[in-house]
């Protein structure tokens, strides 16, 4: 099974060195002499000490970026009214119209493309002494159960990703979890920073750094800092922690945790591969670019084709076919760094530079031009006095800057801003629902009673 997920998504990915690793793979158990010994072994599942770190890192980084940029992204920024649903399955989501087999997809593919394949890599690079792959194995590892926790709360993890060992693992506790998380981080900043990184380093199959270890550092950090901002809320303590971690991360828009896809249709990033086959989602018509026609925002023109009356074809930045799938980025440290300050009890003079210096190096990512950012900053780079207030308006700053990226959905259910009015019943989502596959094989472990609004995930409040 991992053999197979690595050759389908190895075949979407850009990395010719990622492919040609493959293809000797391939070869090796071709060409083997004791072929007629070995008819009984299935060529197509080989031991996991025969796949190599450098085969198994480029496949993950771009799973992740699919699954994030795919289903993720599409679910929470309907739910977030960034974008509206127009037709069919994306209408039917807009109004909060899920079943649980609409999460199957989702949960299948973090789960097989990439916590079980990480896991992997995590074993055979301790095994063999690769310090600096164990490092960011583990800083992968960490980012993706933090963005499933988020999504469903309590989920499996310390009985799962076993194998046939255990197929029907118990599921571990939300709380426990972000334990999980930040445990992880810590090992893999301390493999990361180990004077002797090992024999095979991460180089140019790892798209996202290219093996640069500061920068795995620095996104370790920032997963750690996103722990303490999600349980911020009425705790200053948190807050604090937030802090330091986000001192300790990243310093411009040059350390962004982001996965860059390919410009050619095998290894086109997921909001082009979806407009290209479905259209049925508006972004012209969404809340988002709604909020930013009324505040003369210079990124609409950039994000979104205006022109455009509503359809998939209407994005434009995110909807590029080398577009970038943003994990985390110093605009959203930035944000989160002018909340933490006030919900530390500091102030509001304080915050607005954080909340200044977020705003213009979201507009530089994009590539705003220097007189407009002055211009917007001018007219909305003020906070009210009020803690609260200011907090609101950092928040809907970051709704903005953060467009598509599922944080946004984090972000709504800490401070509820910006406001938003259900589009049907009585509640926006504030979860997903389990997928159908873990009530039909999991029954006996799924948790009880779950539907689109409870049990919120614990840091929710």
């Amino acid at each position: 099974m991992i053999f197979i997920t690595l050759i389908t998504i190895i075949m979407r990915t850009r990395n010719i060195l990622a492919c040609a690793a493959l293809v000797a793979l391939l070869g090796s158990v071709a060409c083997k002499k004791s072929f007629y010994t070995d008819v009984n072994i299935n060529p197509n599942v080989p031991s996991s000490g025969s796949i190599t770190p450098t085969v198994l890192l480029p496949p993950i980084e771009a799973a992740l970026g699919y699954l994030q940029g795919g289903d993720m992204s599409r679910f929470t920024s309907l739910n977030m009214q960034q974008v509206k649903g127009d037709l069919r399955q994306a209408q039917a989501y807009y109004t909060y119209t899920y079943t649980s087999q609409d999460f199957d997809n989702l949960w299948g593919n973090i789960y097989a493309d990439v916590l079980e394949n990480d896991k992997v890599l995590m074993q055979q690079a301790d095994a063999r002494g690769f310090n600096a792959y164990g490092g960011v194995a583990r800083i992968l590892l960490a980012y993706t159960l933090q963005l499933t926790v988020d999504c469903w709360g309590s989920i499996p993890y310390s009985k799962a990703l076993q194998g046939a060992t255990n197929l029907k693992p118990a599921f571990d506790t939300d709380k426990g979890l972000y334990d999980s998380v930040a445990n992880l981080v810590d090992a893999g900043i301390a493999k990361l920073s180990d004077a002797n990184p090992g024999a095979l380093k991460p180089d140019v199959e790892d798209i996202m750094y290219s093996g640069d270890a500061s920068k795995w550092i620095k996104f370790g950090h920032a997963i750690k800092a996103r722990l303490y901002i999600h349980q911020a809320k009425g705790d200053a303590a948190m807050a604090a922690h937030a802090l330091t971690e986000m001192a300790q991360s990243f310093v411009s828009n040059a350390d962004n945790a982001q996965y860059v896809f390919g410009n050619t249709e095998t290894s086109a990033a997921p909001w082009y591969q979806y407009n290209e086959q479905r259209g049925d989602i508006g972004f012209s018509n969404g809340k988002a670019a709604g909020m930013m026609t009324a505040l003369t925002d210079p990124r609409l023109p950039i994000l979104v084709d205006t022109v455009q009356a509503h359809g998939g074809d209407g994005l434009l930045f995110y909807g590029a076919i080398d577009a970038p799938v943003e994990f985390i980025t110093y605009d959203e440290l930035l944000f989160a760094s002018a909340e933490m300050v006030l919900r530390n009890g500091g102030a509001v003079a304080a915050a607005e530079q954080f909340y200044q210096a977020g705003i213009k190096a979201n507009m530089m990512k994009l590539g705003v031009k220097d007189a407009d950012i002055t211009t917007y900053l001018a007219n909305n780079g003020t906070l009210p006095a009020g803690i609260d207030a200011a907090i609101s308006q950092i928040a809907t700053q970051e709704y903005l800057a953060l467009y598509l990226n599922p944080e946004v959905w984090n972000l709504w259910r800490r401070t509820d801003a910006p406001a938003l009015t259900p589009i049907a019943g009585q509640a926006v989502p504030r979860r997903f629902l389990y997928p159908q596959t873990e009530y039909s094989y999991n029954k006996a472990n799924v948790p009880s009673s779950v539907t689109l609004v409870s049990p919120k995930i614990f840091w929710d409040k």
